[in-house]
């Protein structure tokens, strides 16, 4: 069946370019890929103007480096926008919706944050709770009345903060990224069985706000339930859905796969994992659910939330 990749980067960094080549390298395992979905990473910004309009840069680059190339690069662009702007987010909204070329469909957001010093917390996250704070909302209204999404980056002991903003801005259509974050390296590679108790419980209580969908991915970074670096070979489709099984059932069981969509966040788990293994892995873990069950995991909720034709 026809496969969204609802999460992947583009970058250029000194030892390692994942440009259009590079992943139609990887897509070239999965032909069933129809689109992607491209989503911010600090990437291109421009060098000069006003500091919060740099990041209409990264949409700017995206869609010049897309020109001519395959359709389904990047058929939907997530960008970055500071919504501690607040209402005056508008303005760089607007940038971005200029410069996406019918492409740009909303931001995201990281506010993860951990008092852990051994947790690196996301780039945008310069205080704890953001999400609860009046001027974030302000702005995130901004977004639905601009028809534009949310992706939220954060870790799993903060979900609460993401029912607190769903329920704010109930018009607004959020996208849970990575599964909700859960961690596993640092404190939280002690005591697993409490941690992943402490986030399927945020987890359940978040997926009552209907204007919350969740991305089922991205469990490589962080060290939630593989540790790649240790293994001393690549882990196959198999064995991931074996370990993996926990976090996806959950984040299907509770959100449904009407309010689920699979993600590669490619490049960053291309470290643990190679792009049909990924999909492979998806495939076994709900090979039992319905034709219409898979239909909305693999393409039907990415395509709905991100408006893409």
């Amino acid at each position: 069946m026809p496969v969204i990749d609802a999460h992947h980067h583009l970058w250029n960094l000194p030892a390692y370019d994942y440009d259009p080549p590079e992943l139609l390298a990887d897509l070239a395992e999965t032909p069933a890929v129809s689109g992607t979905v491209y989503v911010e990473c600090h990437s291109h910004y421009r060098t000069d103007g006003p500091e919060y309009l740099r990041p209409v840069g990264e949409t700017e680059h995206v869609v010049a480096l897309t020109a001519g190339s395959d359709p389904r690069i990047a058929a939907g662009i997530v960008g970055f926008a500071d919504l501690d702007l607040g209402e005056a987010v508008t303005e760089v909204l607007e940038a971005h919706i200029e410069a996406g070329a019918g492409r740009f469909r909303g931001i995201r957001f990281g506010t993860g944050w951990d008092d852990s010093p051994e947790i690196q917390n996301t780039q945008t996250a310069r205080r704890p709770g953001m999400l609860t704070e009046a001027r974030i909302h302000a702005g995130a209204r901004r977004l639905a009345e601009l028809d534009l999404s949310l992706d939220v980056w954060l870790f799993h002991r903060q979900l609460g903060e993401v029912a607190t903003l769903a329920d704010a801005v109930p018009d607004l259509r959020i996208v849970l990224d990575h599964c909700g974050g859960p961690l596993g390296y640092g404190p939280y590679a002690r005591h697993r069985r409490e941690h992943f108790a402490e986030w399927r419980r945020g987890l359940r209580e978040l997926a009552a706000r209907p204007n919350v969908v969740c991305k089922v991915g991205g469990l490589l970074a962080r060290g939630a339930a593989y540790d790649y670096v240790r293994s001393s070979t690549p882990a196959g489709s198999a064995e991931l859905a074996t370990i993996w099984r926990p976090w996806v059932e959950s984040c299907i069981e509770v959100f449904t796969p009407s309010r689920c969509m699979f993600e590669t966040n490619f490049p960053v788990d291309k470290m643990g994992v190679r792009y049909g293994t990924l999909w492979n892995t998806y495939a076994r873990l709900v090979s039992g659910a319905s034709e219409a069950e898979r239909q909305d995991l693999f393409n039907g909720t990415a395509r709905m939330l991100y408006r893409l034709t």
